[in-house]
């Protein structure tokens, strides 16, 4: 029994090996055309896009497979970023320093953005490879140690719903979404910033240029939503305003083109009629084929488009299909995009160089991108050669424009090869057991993007910003962020743009004619070192000159009759006074202090009293005269020079009781007018008592009244030398000198109130000195024929 029990167990081998093999076939229900795969001991599967599909409605007429995928669009840059994986596992690979002994490997596929293929590409990698069987594995080498996805952070979410059960640790180089909140997100790497963080940084943006009045274009994807629904409620809090929220249509279905394309002219034609000239544009990486197309449809529909900056995150990428390549690219001119920085690797070109369709078999993205990108076929046998234009192989992707390809590495390729440094710096730490010195890659820290100044900012506003020199006032019925603007009041300023009031300008200082800053206002008055202070002092020195050589002629001729004739003395005083009237106006140039502002007004007031009082004296003199001529005339007792003296004496001293009082009372001061003139401090003497003031003017006009009422009605008197007739029209012109004065001083202010009345006491003495003394000069001088007593006696008769 034994026996046939160890007889059976040796021939049972046989027997079984003798049994027909039963196949179980199997097939992927959806196949992935485009892959990349390389053995290797440790396997880094990518899950990344670089063909977008164009698909039908799945309505179970056909094959999924024949519904699903109707069309493809290849993103030419998007190769970049499966490049950028095979170069870094290649530089791995060749560096002893990283994992020695321990070759890695990927197994790259594409997901075509549809959440489908991305759920299948994730059940693929837990497959043998070239076998669909999902959690059945019986490689040796080969085995799966992360996962890099991307770039849409919308489609690529579904792997983690699939590998977050087998704890494989996912890198994703896309923002966080915020919808992610289940217990697989451990497992989830973030490369790039959540997108709370950029959209905060997207509200400093809008608040630092005051862009307070945009609109706002969306996909229809889940992050675009999440944004509108409870983002844009912060940006409003920050006085940020919307004119339009639009949903910009997603490519998908193929049969929906026309659909799409009318709703795409519905809103391009919202956005460029609308004031706002910043558009903030919110979707995933592929969000701006959409745009592109968009902006297309505009031409088609001779829809005018206007310049808008275009504020973008930094997932949105500029991403196009080759159709494009001719395009109009000019509307991303002066946009505005979130950057993750990116900096070139080195041999990262070279090793672009050297792509080539005919030497890299395994790389399934390589033939339609090659196609596509340099409109050639790569025949397939010896008889697709004799057709159409062929692609040589001899292609250089350097040749191709930055718009369908670049060679230097982009931010989304720099962040998968930060990924998988990142991952193979943590398996060397891993196998070489080092817990507590554990390599951390610090060499490629994110840096901050250099800030470029930027030379031309485009308002973005309901209406103009008020500039400023203006405040805001608001419009009613009309959202906060709408208002007028209204120029800042007399003395106030605005230094900013928006301002809700204006400032007040500090006593000593004004606001420049634009409103928007205070200047220091200028300390003036009437000085020697400016053309008006210069003039009028040389028209007193020059008068005093000429009041001095009238004076000297006269004392050395006093013997003769003209100058005895009328009381001589009354002359020499006239004079005096005179020459004393033109050196006065020397206290008013200059700038004012405590001595001047006693004097100017006092002294000329008193000095132009005597002259006066000189001019009533002598008309008296010769009413007295002629009168004392007639026979048994008591007149003859008031001859002499008693009663000219009394005449000078009393009314001078009148004059110089009023300025004692106006001193003793109320004196004049220096002060500091700040308030005059609107850009001007002026220095000037403030009277003290402004009615002492006006009753020494008064008092002064009331004696030049007199004299000219008194030498008005002697004037046909037989006068020696027509005397009264020269004083008749001497007070005429004093008068009206002085009746022109008031109005003119009371309308004038700072240095020029000063010039006025500088002008009036030069004009009115130079007339007593011209109309009284300058004929008799000219008898002296020049008729020295008439200066006789004969001729004196003769006109007296």
């Amino acid at each position: 029994m034994l026996t046939f029990l160890v007889l059976g167990l040796l021939l049972l081998p046989q027997a079984v090996s003798r049994i027909s093999a039963v196949k179980c076939t199997t097939s992927e229900p959806i196949p992935i055309l485009h892959k990349y795969f390389q053995s290797g001991e440790l396997t880094i599967a990518g899950i990344i896009s670089q063909i977008y599909i164009l698909y039908d409605p799945i309505k179970f007429e056909r094959h999924p497979y024949q519904e699903l995928i109707d069309d493809f669009m290849l993103l030419t840059q998007n190769y970049q970023h499966i490049l950028a994986l095979v170069f870094a596992v290649k530089e791995i690979n060749d560096n002893p320093q990283i994992l020695p002994n321990i070759t890695l490997g990927f197994d790259i596929y594409n997901h075509y953005f549809n959440p489908q293929f991305t759920s299948q590409a994730a059940l693929k990698v837990l497959s043998t490879h070239d076998k669909f069987i999902p959690n059945y594995k019986c490689d040796v080498e080969n085995n799966l140690v992360t996962v890099i996805g991307g770039p849409n952070s919308n489609i690529i979410g579904h792997i983690a719903t699939i590998l977050g059960i087998y704890k494989f640790p996912q890198l994703i180089y896309a923002s966080a979404s915020e919808t992610n909140n289940n217990a697989e997100d451990a497992f989830f790497h973030w490369m790039f910033p959540n997108g709370a963080h950029q959209y905060r940084g997207i509200l400093q943006l809008l608040l630092h240029f005051r862009w307070t009045w945009i609109g706002v274009l969306y996909l229809d994807v889940d992050s675009s939503k999440i944004f509108v629904q409870k983002v844009l409620s912060t940006f409003v809090d920050n006085g940020i305003c919307f004119d339009f929220i639009k949903t910009i249509p997603d490519i998908g279905f193929s049969n929906q083109l026309s659909e799409m394309a009318e709703k795409a002219c519905e809103i391009i034609n919202i956005t460029m009629e609308s004031t706002v000239n910043a558009v903030i544009f919110h979707g995933d990486f592929q969000a701006m084929l959409s745009l592109r197309i968009l902006l297309r449809f505009s031409q088609f529909e001779d829809v005018p488009v206007k310049m808008k900056v275009w504020i973008m995150t930094a997932d949105v990428d500029f991403t196009s299909i080759p159709i494009q390549r001719s395009w109009d690219i000019h509307f991303i001119h002066g946009s505005v995009s979130l950057a993750i920085s990116s900096k070139e690797v080195a041999g990262f070109q070279e090793f672009l160089q050297m792509r080539n369709p005919t030497l890299e078999k395994e790389d399934g993205f390589l033939w339609d991108f090659w196609q596509k990108v340099f409109d050639c076929s790569l025949p397939s046998s010896d008889e697709d050669k004799r057709d159409g234009n062929n692609c040589t192989g001899e292609e250089k992707l350097e040749s191709l424009p930055g718009s369908v390809f670049e060679m230097s590495m982009t931010a989304h390729s720099y962040s998968v090869y930060n990924a998988i440094y990142a991952v193979a710096h943590a398996l060397h730490a891993m196998y070489s057991s080092i817990s507590k010195h554990r390599t951390v890659m610090n060499g490629d820290r994110w840096k901050d993007q250099n800030k470029n100044s930027w030379q031309t900012n485009p308002l973005s506003v309901c209406n103009d910003n008020c500039l400023p020199g203006y405040h805001k006032t608001k419009k009613e019925g009309k959202p906060f962020c709408c208002y007028d603007c209204h120029p800042c009041p007399e003395g106030k300023f605005a230094n900013q743009k928006d301002m809700d009031s204006c400032f007040q300008c500090p006593e000593s200082h004004y606001p420049n004619i634009n409103r928007d800053f205070c200047l220091h206002k200028a300390i003036t008055f009437l000085s020697y070192e400016e053309p008006l202070g210069i003039g009028l002092a040389i028209a007193a020195l020059s008068l005093s000159l000429i009041t001095a050589l009238v004076l000297g002629t006269f004392m050395k001729h006093h013997k003769t009759p003209i100058v005895k004739a009328n009381n001589q003395s009354l002359s020499y005083t006239l004079l005096v006074s005179l020459l004393l009237s033109f050196l006065c106006a020397f206290l008013f140039i200059g700038r004012p202090n405590a001595v001047t502002c006693l004097l100017r007004q006092t002294a000329f007031g008193i000095i132009f009293s005597v002259a006066v009082s000189c001019m009533l004296a002598k008309t008296i003199t010769v009413i007295l005269a002629f009168m004392a001529t007639k026979p048994g005339s008591k007149m003859r007792k008031w001859m002499g020079r008693k009663v000219s003296a009394s005449i000078v004496l009393s009314c001078s001293l009148i004059q110089v009781t009023l300025c004692t009082g106006w001193l003793a009372s109320s004196p004049p001061f220096p002060e500091l007018d700040m308030h005059s003139a609107v850009s001007e401090i002026i220095v000037q003497c403030n009277e003290g008592s402004g009615v002492m003031f006006y009753c020494v003017l008064g008092f002064m006009g009331f004696l030049a009244t007199v004299s000219f009422t008194v030498a008005f009605l002697a004037r046909s008197l037989p006068d020696t030398f027509q005397e009264t007739k020269s004083i008749t029209f001497s007070m005429l012109l004093f008068c009206s000198v002085w009746l022109c004065f008031f109005p003119t001083y009371l309308s004038t202010k700072g240095k020029y109130m000063v010039a006025v009345e500088i002008f009036s006491i030069l004009a009115s003495g130079s007339g007593l000195l011209g109309c009284v003394f300058f004929p008799k000069c000219y008898i002296i001088l020049l008729r020295s024929d008439l200066n006789k007593k004969a001729h004196l006696i003769k006109r007296m008769c």
